[in-house]
């Protein structure tokens, strides 16, 4: 869903409308009909997602009609107006609990939803399940009225509101994540893990320098790599975790995996996709133990050219299991801990950066966009860092990216069903605007924003490196960019200027990669086989997996955001120097350093006559202006829960 623009202090929605060409006329011109979901917002007013894809529509408040955010209704485009719509009916409502803080007063309790998108619920005596004011819980509606709240009944109480646990466990009901596997899958997994891999028709290449390269808190291993010289080229392999042996289409593990479509990591615990009897046990690729594997053995010359590849079951064994900082220590000369892999990581490096060089002149956008790295430390205190991008994510990274096009190339040659990555180009309406936020921020940005390349964003980043703002360029240009998809259909990736992708590299944490391996597998055995049926499960899939990942992003989000704010209840009365990250009619957004983003309300602003100017990204006073990229020094004022937001204060 596309935000509105604001003008003005009120920030009022703008939509074209034509002129009423008959005053007298009151009633409205109601134009065709259609279905779609509604998506409120805390304002009141709404807009609506039609069935089939195409433009949001707007709803005024007044139209709305009684819908709430989630609900499948019957709508009618309002003739004279470019993108306004009334809701006639609603035909479906959103099913999905809300989750809340319980209120109880002398006349009676309320649950206060968490999301504001939310409707707020009236719980009857009898309805509450013995929760206490103050407590988050579960609620599901129990019946809908006019013009009023819904009544509700609460089915779980969490916790005490403004406790930490209780406050995570609001964010994983909220969206609907699912935590325990059902049995029949659970004991699958038991069984599954009891396997023991020994080389029948695949390649055995257990006596291979081949070693993993992860995280230091790394939960789950799917990946490990190899690489040597021959005949003067270089030649990886890129070696992953063989999931489909274990998880067949349609069994119960299958199913549940699907239902869950990816893992999602929250600093503290994580929700895996698959039991942990496969997602740590018999499919993660641990240290000295033989393990089935897909690999993808692709040659390169010294220029990053791709000769050639091939794709081959095989069984693997992992001679070490290595972290970023131990490869990148090694890279920079500083640490010879694992002797006898020390010519391979020196050659991994070579080739990483022959490929990142080749990809730049492609046009592939390298976007540096500032991530937090939260963890909990061994007494259980929060932490928070900027994420490293050092050399040996970056060696992962080109070699994972080398390894899904290859996979991509070759089910699109052979026309083997895929679920591909795509990353549409970004549409004129956001290009142009990103331009024209450029323009006032004094970067020279060219190109034709009707049909944008990744070379005229590549440019920018390159024009725009050593500026104090680049930070936010950086984000501002991903928030003009299109969300990247699964679609059975293949349609190039934007932003790594690639004209083929898949995701083949992760079977154990994503579904769609799984998706793949079952093919690749089905061509590699002899023929299409059970692949045939994949073909009309593609649009499906790829729709469903793509709001899985999307829901998953939320859920990280919003927990991560909980944590920050967790974080800085303890420099209450700091001062820190930031970004301006974002400006609004009402408030002023600044980031820290640390990626702790904070709200500066208008009313706390400065005193002065401000108007906010949007296509400059800009909130003006007579004697103060606050612009997207400038830098400010702030006061931690507080930390408001409710609003989930860190209040600060700006320093003259």
């Amino acid at each position: 869903m596309n935000e509105r623009k604001s003008k003005g202090a009120k920030g009022a929605p703008a939509h074209k409308k034509t002129e009423n060409k008959n005053p007298a006329r009151k009633t409205k011109v109601i134009g065709h009909t259609a279905g779609g979901v509604l998506h409120a917002t805390a304002r009141g007013y709404a807009f609506i997602t039609p069935d089939g894809g195409g433009k949001d529509f707007f709803v005024p408040k007044k139209a709305v009609n009684g819908a709430f955010d989630g609900d499948r209704v019957l709508f009618a485009h309002v003739r004279g107006t470019d993108d306004e719509a009334e809701v006639l009916k609603i035909t479906r409502r959103n099913p999905s609990p809300v989750v809340g803080t319980f209120v109880r007063d002398r006349r009676q309790a309320r649950a206060y939803p968490d999301d504001v998108r939310r409707p707020l619920l009236i719980i009857p005596r009898g309805f509450e399940n013995g929760a206490a004011s103050g407590q988050k819980v579960v609620c599901v509606i129990t019946k809908y009225q006019n013009g009023l709240p819904p009544f509700g009944k609460v089915t779980e109480i969490l916790g005490d509101e403004g406790e930490l646990f209780a406050e995570e466990l609001s964010i994983i009901r909220a969206h609907g994540l699912r935590e325990e596997f059902p049995e029949e899958a659970a004991q699958a997994a038991r069984e599954a893990a009891k396997d023991v891999p020994l080389p029948g028709n695949e390649r055995d290449l257990r006596d291979k320098i081949i070693f993993t390269i992860d995280g230091e808190d790394t939960r789950d291993i799917d990946d490990a790599v190899s690489l040597e010289i021959k005949d003067g080229n270089y030649v990886l392999g890129v070696h992953i975790a063989d999931v489909s042996r274990y998880v067949k289409y349609g069994s119960a593990l299958d199913r549940e995996a699907y239902l869950r479509g990816t893992s999602v990591y929250f600093p503290d615990r994580v929700l895996p996709m698959l039991p942990k009897e496969l997602s740590n046990g018999i499919c993660s690729i641990n240290e000295g133990e033989d393990r089935y594997a897909l690999t993808c053995e692709m040659i390169f010359s010294k220029e990053g050219e791709r000769l050639g590849y091939e794709i081959y079951e095989s069984v693997i064994r992992s001679r070490h299991k290595t972290s970023y900082p131990e490869i990148t220590a090694i890279c920079e000369g500083a640490s010879d801990k694992y002797p006898d892999i020390a010519e391979q990581v020196k050659l991994m490096k070579e080739l990483c950066l022959i490929l990142e060089k080749k990809r730049g002149e492609a046009g592939g956008v390298n976007l540096d966009v500032k991530e937090a790295h939260i963890y909990l430390d061994e007494k259980g205190k929060i932490c928070i860092s900027k994420a490293e991008r050092t050399i040996s994510e970056r060696i992962i990274e080109q070699f994972m990216i080398a390894a899904n096009e290859a996979v991509a190339d070759f089910t699109a040659k052979r026309n083997i069903p895929c679920l591909y990555r795509i990353h549409e180009r970004p549409s004129p309406e956001k290009a142009a605007e990103f331009f024209t936020f450029l323009k006032y921020l004094g970067v020279n940005a060219t190109g034709n924003t009707e049909e944008i390349k990744p070379q005229d964003y590549k440019k920018i980043l390159a024009e725009s490196a050593d500026k104090p703002f680049f930070s936010v360029i950086n984000k501002v240009m991903l928030r003009s960019m299109q969300k990247a998809r699964y679609c059975g259909e293949n349609k190039g990736h934007f932003g790594l200027a690639s004209e083929c992708y898949c995701h083949f590299t992760s079977p154990i944490r994503r579904y769609p990669d799984l998706f793949v391996h079952r093919s690749l597998k089905e061509f590699l055995h002899g023929g299409y086989g059970s692949a045939k049926a994949l073909f009309p499960l593609l649009e499906a899939a790829g729709s469903d997996t793509s709001e899985k990942e999307r829901t998953a992003d939320d859920a990280e989000r919003d927990v991560d955001d909980l944590y920050k704010l967790a974080f800085m209840t303890e420099h209450v009365g700091e001062e820190y120097e930031g970004i301006i990250s974002g400006v609004a009619p009402d408030a002023v957004y600044c980031e820290l350093e640390n990626t702790v983003e904070g709200i500066i309300p208008l009313e706390d602003l400065p005193a002065d006559d401000y108007e906010f100017v949007g296509e400059k990204l800009l909130l003006k006073g007579k004697k103060h202006k606050f612009r997207i990229g400038g830098k400010l020094k702030v006061l931690i004022a507080a930390c408001d829960l409710g609003r989930m937001k860190v209040i600060m204060r700006v320093l003259l």
